[in-house]
């Protein structure tokens, strides 16, 4: 049983089968397309997407809108440095904003960036900066199967072989995302936080974390690492961020509020660039593009995020959708995620080729049968990458009840059960960017 009850409520409703394949051809089969209003159970991300607690609405109505020195830049500040131990604070308008305030201080062009799995934004950022992401992702990520605990490891001698190739003064950053969403949410060992921090400054590398579901990644250190079974997940949060030079954090998953973001860092020297990036892209250091009352929300996120039972609930939710998912045969990366469930699109078509995209066809798929709203990461959202093609469930925080799980469910086991009957899609209209094609480009079935 859940430890929170509804207090407002949103009505939604099921498309009928015809309005469904009439909005999804109309949007390019291209998930992103669609209006909200067409869509029944929206797993698209959990990125601002959740419901908010009681407390913050309440923190809201105290929101301070002063332009320079608010207090809820205060407020923040103090929930950052007591939950994550950082001194130095820029907040901003979500996740992406913070990758482009500390990436646009300390990369230049040529830089080569490691990570354990560098997700979309994070690699146009770098690719923005002229410099060359690279994935060094623990090789049990590649078996979907197996059920080891931390699968979104940094592959520590991938690192050094990266070294080797390119030399130490190439890398000016290693990155560490936790947990790891490129590879099906799979969560991070506190020691191989560790040993990537060491293996950081062994190359005279600054280290960073991408935040934006540390909770969630701590919840599984406490659960699966050994040492750490009677440490709270507020302990463990803190102690992965005394590794990391800095970070950048979404607010909008594990700060649980609907926008919002920020870096930390601890150099004063990094920090006085970032600002002025900031001014330049978000707006002034004590407000970053938000308003007070989304700042004021996003500090007392911080803090519940941390506290239990919130992110026992949460993942153990993710955990009961994708055990929904494999009664009823669905091939599902195992163990499931921080965040959510990942579909392994590969073998559901087997008939279709990696170039004519599985994974978005089942997210297609999906839609036109149940009207569940998922997101490739395969082929299409990762153009060139030798990686499966899966389809991400994400659940939205605080916000789905059993019975929408049951209908993911049974969408899910029906697209099996007409598998054979889909064909393959093919792009016919996209950006120049192909880091971020899937966010807009539209396909059509393949032509005979």
């Amino acid at each position: 049983m859940r430890s929170y009850k509804a207090k407002m409520v949103e009505p939604i409703e099921l498309p009928s089968r015809e309005e469904r394949e009439a909005a999804i051809e109309e949007a390019g089969y291209n998930v992103f397309n669609l209006d909200a209003r067409d869509v029944y159970i929206d797993l698209l991300t959990d990125s601002g997407t959740g419901t908010m607690s009681a407390d913050q609405w309440a923190a809201m109505i105290r929101g301070d809108e002063a332009y320079a020195g608010s207090r809820s830049f205060n407020n923040l500040a103090d929930a950052v440095r007591d939950v994550m131990g950082f001194e130095y604070v820029v907040p901003t308008h979500q996740g992406r904003g913070a990758e482009n305030v500390l990436y646009g201080v300390l990369l230049e062009e040529g830089d080569v960036i490691p990570n354990n799995s560098h997700f979309d934004t994070t690699r146009a950022h770098i690719v923005n900066q002229g410099a060359e992401p690279v994935d060094c992702p623990s090789p049990a990520s590649r078996d979907p199967n197996s059920n080891e605990s931390f699968k979104g490891n940094f592959d520590i001698d991938a690192g050094y072989a990266l070294v080797e190739e390119v030399g130490a003064d190439s890398i000016p950053v290693v990155v560490l995302t936790i947990t790891n969403n490129s590879v099906a949410g799979q969560p991070v060992s506190m020691a191989n936080i560790r040993a990537t921090a060491e293996f950081a400054r062994d190359i005279d590398a600054m280290f960073v974390i991408d935040a934006c579901r540390f909770a969630e990644n701590a919840h599984f250190i406490k659960q699966h690492e050994a040492g750490y079974e009677d440490t709270s997940v507020a302990e463990i949060a803190r102690e992965q961020f005394e590794h990391a030079d800095a970070i950048t954090m979404s607010g909008k998953k594990d700060a649980l509020v609907n926008i919002g973001g920020f870096a930390a860092m601890r150099d004063e020297t990094v920090f006085e660039h970032a600002k002025q990036r900031a001014i330049l892209f978000e707006g002034f250091p004590t407000y970053g593009g938000l308003s007070g009352r989304d700042i004021e929300a996003m500090a007392v996120g911080l803090r519940e995020a941390v506290t239990p039972p919130y992110v026992h609930e949460r993942v153990e939710q993710v955990g009961e959708l994708g055990d929904m998912l494999s009664e009823r045969d669905v091939p599902v990366y195992l163990p499931t995620g921080g965040h959510a469930v990942y579909l392994d699109a590969g073998e559901i078509f087997s008939h279709i080729p990696k170039e004519h995209f599985p994974g978005q066809v089942l997210v297609c798929a999906l839609y036109r049968e149940g009207g569940v709203r998922g997101v490739e990461l395969g082929e299409f959202a990762f153009p060139g990458a030798d990686r499966p093609d899966l389809v991400r469930l994400a659940l939205p925080r605080r916000t789905y009840s059993r019975e929408h799980l049951e209908h993911i469910a049974e969408t899910a086991e029906a697209v099996m059960e007409s598998a054979h009957e889909y064909d393959g899609l093919e792009i016919v209209e996209e950006p120049p960017m192909k880091e971020l094609r899937h966010f807009s480009a539209k396909l059509e079935p393949v032509s005979e």
